[in-house]
């Protein structure tokens, strides 16, 4: 069996987004809603949908820069999401993040050496030189040469930026990394280099990822198993092989079908699913199943009952009153 890092469950995160001066038509956006889900130690999970569906937000609720409205997070079996102040603080050095944007995510007005240097001076009590013999070996490990340690972020690349995020990241030798897409705003052959250096990283360090995209390549590439999300909620979570060999989720399916097929042969034998509509919005989202607005199985059980998130097959769960296969 392996051991449990973290568990989310019932986890929800609510916006007030009302309208007017007095707000008296309170309107709240979902943007998680009743989210289970487990991480086990050394393994990457990927968390993948659409653009709205809530993944980048359960991130930041899981890493508590946004504070849950109601639901547990239990790192290493103790709530975490009950911590504050001084016990917060130090728990942090557990968890770290790799955001998005990585111009935005680093101070502009600090050098390289101080963007890297300053977690170890928040959670250690060191000297100065053994600061700095650890800010020279993390650039080693991630690829950046040490005379660049006086530089500013400006005169980087986005993949050079991200080096110098993840090697931020992983400063304080932390058990859980949360990648809020990582690689979606770097060029396709970035990317590549990036996951493969978080890929080798991973076994070195024995790091443990929750890995958040929207394109199912790159979660496929770095993932032990996936969960995929729709409207706030987790509809299916498997490994990569059963996800992409046996989806259940007709949602599932239709992200899918839409990644490109380079082989000419292999697309034109594929059959094309299209998904019919957009994403209804998360302020008032569907009775019943919140995929039946855009599923071509619904039936009318799917508009009145909410699927329960049931384990189908072994290690298999997906949230549907009609599975595929």
């Amino acid at each position: 069996m392996k051991d449990v890092l973290l568990e989310a469950k019932g986890l929800t995160k609510h916006f007030d987004v009302s309208e007017g001066f007095l707000k008296r038509n309170k309107r709240l956006l979902r943007a998680v809603d009743g989210v289970d889900l487990t991480i086990y130690s050394g393994e990457t999970l990927g968390v993948v949908g659409e653009s709205g569906c809530g993944k980048s937000t359960l991130g930041n609720v899981l890493m508590r820069l946004l504070e849950p409205t109601s639901g547990e997070i239990l790192f290493e079996g103790s709530d975490f999401s009950q911590l504050r102040g001084e016990p917060l603080r130090k728990k942090r050095a557990d968890i770290q993040m790799i955001f998005q944007d990585p111009f935005s995510s680093l101070n502009p007005r600090m050098s390289v050496k101080d963007v890297i240097a300053e977690p170890l001076k928040t959670h250690k009590n060191e000297s100065e030189k053994s600061i700095l013999d650890q800010v020279y070996e993390l650039m080693d490990v991630v690829g950046l040469d040490r005379s660049y340690a006086k530089r500013y972020p400006h005169e980087f690349s986005g993949g050079q930026r991200q080096r110098i995020g993840i090697a931020r990241a992983i400063a304080l030798k932390p058990k859980l990394i949360i990648c809020d897409e990582p690689v979606s705003a770097l060029d396709v052959s970035i990317q590549a280099q990036i996951l493969n250096l978080m890929a080798r990283l991973q076994k070195e360090f024995q790091l443990t990822f929750l890995f958040i995209a929207h394109g199912l390549p790159a979660v496929k590439h770095i993932s032990d198993r996936i969960a995929v999300m729709y409207l706030g909620k987790v509809v299916e979570l498997t490994s990569k092989e059963d996800l992409f060999e046996r989806p259940m989720h007709p949602y599932t399916q239709g992200l899918i079908s839409a990644v490109p097929v380079p082989d000419p042969k292999q697309r034109n034998q594929r059959e094309r699913i299209v998904l019919e509509g957009d994403m209804p919005s998360p302020v008032n989202p569907p009775s019943g199943c919140r995929f039946h607005t855009r599923c071509a199985n619904a039936q009318e059980k799917c508009a009145i009952e909410e699927p329960a998130f049931l384990e189908r097959e072994p290690g298999h769960f997906v949230a549907c009153h009609y599975p595929l296969h």
